[in-house]
This record gives structure tokens, C-alpha cells and sequence, in this order.
């Protein structure tokens, strides 16, 4: 029997404690904000009520040792290795807290910043909300995708530039960068003196290809001055559960940062800390279920654009839920997504919170039903022929 219930009744999505669903009127849909609409994995509900019967006092604040053993074990299997037995590691209780301490610990007020766009939104703000300047970089569209502007990005250096953010996978494109790409982003890193943090919050949610950890093509050189951001709630659907941690083979590093965020940074909840053991712990057929439906609804994607939507260009993700829908040749590109949350009665992302340059996009999550993705994508069709 499946461990994860695909047909979803719209009516319980919509409890008021969701933002997603309550943050439009009843008759719109929201596939907008990165989170899905499946049920947790029985495994992390059993695990998170089982714990609370022990009571919710005080609980390992400065790192859980079993899950801190369970990290490592993971971080090995995925390609991440020669870590240290001590310092390796500090918890976060979520990314974006690792996008925000990376800037503020390895830059000062003045120094310029390097990241590519489209980018979720939070590394421009963690550049620029702290008096840094951001250098943002356009990825290069080809025919088959999206992929790295090598001239613009040796352009984009300055003699004030101190720190590389990196996405991967790639939020919104659903790029998995490849070993060739890593190497040569390791390469650029090394010959720039740059600092790296390296956001690869999605990477259990790889749909095709081959994820590899930046720093496990990375010189030793550059492993050191890298730090690598990973979590659990993109993949087990738990972002009420704020937790993360940050990486890296340099304990000096981690030290800087931790001190650049201390009386900040906070700790994660019990809750949040079994939920993570407990994703760790899993058996993997959950995710191996919730990674299948998902590359199904790719494909319907895929076939309804190609079918009924010729004139918008989409590239199926190799990595997220997320869909980067191309509107700019349509009639009401300029107002794209108030088009399509006012006659579609769709809500998606607005392509210009990913960056300068990206009005006519919409970025489109895809982890729902195939009945609610059906629909959404019906009504973007029927405003399509009504404008």
C-alpha cells in the first residue's frame, strides 16, 4: 500500500494554520510558496508524537548527538567526505539563517557579492538588507536550458568581491549543476579568493541526472573556504519545523560563523530536531514515492504546455517541485502573474522577485495532486484563450 496519499482533498489543505492556502481568496489556487500539499511521512508523525510523551524540557541545544551522527552518515553517502571528527558542523534552524550569517560573517559592509539569477529571493536580501552589493549574474537560456555565463561571471568580479553564493540544485530553474560545472565554479572560487556558501537545500529532491555536493569536486583549498547549507524541509514537506545546518571542512570557518551569528542564530525546537532524525532514520520509500509522483507531474506539465500552451517555454526541472514557466512572448507579459491570479484565479511567484530582467516568468509549484495540477493548469489555458 502507498505511504503517501497523492489525491488530496482541497477542503483539508485550506485549515487556517496554512499560508499557502489561506493567503488567497477560497476560489484561487495557491502553487506558489515551496511547500507541498502531501501528507508528512508517517514515520516523522509517530516519531515527533512519540517524543512528546517524554515532555518538551530543555533538549540538547548545542547539537544532538545522534543526529549529528545521522548527519554525517548522510552527508558521506551523498559524496561528502573527508570531514572532520570535530567542528565540522552548526545548527541552524532553517537556510536562509545560513544565507544571512554567510554574508554577514565572510564580508563586510561595502564588499561586493556574487550570485546568479533567477535566485531565490533571500540571497539577494541577505547581500543587500546588511550593506553588502550584490553582483548579480544572468544565466545564460539555451535551447535545452539554463546554465552558467562564464564570461558575465569572471565580469562580475571586482576587487571588493569576497563570497560566491551558489544554489544547488537551482531554485527556481531546477538545475542540477554537473561535476564539469561544479569543478570549473571551484576553479573560479579558487582563482578569485572567494569565499563559498553553497545552498543545496533541494538536493534530495532530484529528479534526474546526478547530484554531487560542490565541495566534493572542490580543491582542498577551496573546501576550506566553503560552507555547504542543508536541511529537511523541502524534502519531507517540513517547513513549519524550522532546522539546517552548515558544513564544512574547515572547523575555523564554522567557529567564524557560529561567532558572526551568536545571540542570533537560536536553536531548533525539540520537534524539529526528531523530525530530522526521524527523516534520516526513514526507509526511503516515502520520498522514493513522493519523487516518482513528481516527475509524473513534470511531465503532465510538460505535455499541457507543449499542447495547449505553444507559445510558453518551459524546461522540466532535474531538481525541485518547482516549475519556471517562460510567459514573456504572451500578450499580458508585463502583468503576467496579475493576469493569471485575477482571470486564471491561479496564484504562482511573480518572475521578478527572482531578480532584474525576469518579468514575463512565473515560478509554479508543482508538488500537488495531478487532479489540483490539472485544474490550475486548465484555468491558465482558458484565461490564455480569453485575453
Amino acid at each position: 500500500m502507498p505511504s503517501v496519499q497523492f489525491q488530496i482533498d482541497q477542503t483539508a489543505l485550506r485549515h487556517p494554520d496554512s499560508f499557502k492556502w489561506t493567503k488567497y481568496p477560497q476560489d484561487v489556487l495557491p502553487l506558489w510558496v515551496a511547500d507541498m500539499d502531501f501528507p508528512v511521512a508517517p514515520s516523522i508523525i509517530t516519531a515527533i508524537t512519540d517524543r512528546l510523551r517524554h515532555g518538551i524540557g530543555y533538549h540538547q541545544l548545542y547539537g544532538d548527538p545522534e543526529l549529528t551522527g545521522l548527519l554525517r552518515a548522510k552527508l558521506e553517502k551523498d559524496g561528502l567526505v573527508g570531514l572532520p571528527e570535530k567542528g565540522w558542523m552548526g545548527y541552524l534552524v532553517g537556510v536562509v539563517q545560513g544565507l544571512y550569517v554567510a554574508v554577514t560573517g565572510l564580508t563586510r559592509a561595502g564588499d561586493d557579492v556574487i550570485t546568479m539569477t533567477p535566485i531565490y529571493p533571500p540571497f539577494m536580501s541577505a547581500i543587500t538588507d546588511h550593506g553588502r552589493n550584490a553582483r548579480l549574474v544572468a544565466l545564460a537560456e539555451l535551447p535545452e536550458g539554463w546554465t552558467i555565463d562564464w564570461p558575465a561571471m569572471e565580469a562580475a568580479v571586482t576587487p571588493a568581491t569576497r563570497l560566491l553564493m551558489l544554489c544547488h540544485p537551482h531554485n527556481p530553474t531546477g538545475r542540477v549543476w554537473t561535476r564539469d560545472e561544479l569543478a570549473r565554479l571551484a576553479d573560479f572560487a579558487d582563482r578569485h579568493r572567494l569565499w563559498v556558501v553553497s545552498d543545496e537545500l533541494h538536493a534530495d529532491l532530484t529528479l534526474s541526472g546526478e547530484y554531487v555536493p560542490f565541495v566534493a569536486v572542490a580543491p582542498p583549498a577551496v573546501q576550506a573556504r566553503t560552507v555547504t547549507l542543508i536541511g529537511p524541509c523541502k524534502a519531507y514537506n517540513t517547513a513549519g519545523l524550522g532546522i539546517g545546518a552548515m558544513v564544512s571542512h574547515n572547523p575555523q570557518l564554522i567557529a567564524r560563523l557560529k561567532k558572526a551569528g551568536a545571540g542570533l542564530m537560536g536553536h531548533p525546537g525539540v520537534p524539529n530536531v526528531t523530525m530530522w532524525k526521524a527523516a534520516l532514520r526513514d526507509d526511503g520509500i516515502w520520498l522514493a514515492e513522493v519523487l516518482d509522483y513528481l516527475r509524473g507531474n513534470t511531465d503532465l506539465i510538460a505535455a499541457f504546455v507543449r499542447d495547449r500552451l505553444p507559445g510558453v517555454r518551459y524546461v522540466p526541472p532535474q531538481a525541485t517541485y518547482l516549475a519556471w514557466l517562460d510567459f514573456r512572448n504572451h500578450p499580458r507579459a508585463g502583468d503576467i502573474h496579475k493576469y493569471l491570479l485575477e482571470t486564471a484565479k491561479v496564484a504562482l511567484n511573480d518572475g521578478p522577485a527572482f531578480g532584474p530582467g525576469y518579468q514575463g516568468f512565473v515560478r509554479l509549484n508543482f508538488a500537488t495532486s495531478k487532479a489540483i495540477l490539472s485544474e490550475a493548469l486548465e484555468r491558465i489555458a482558458a484565461a490564455d484563450v480569453a485575453r
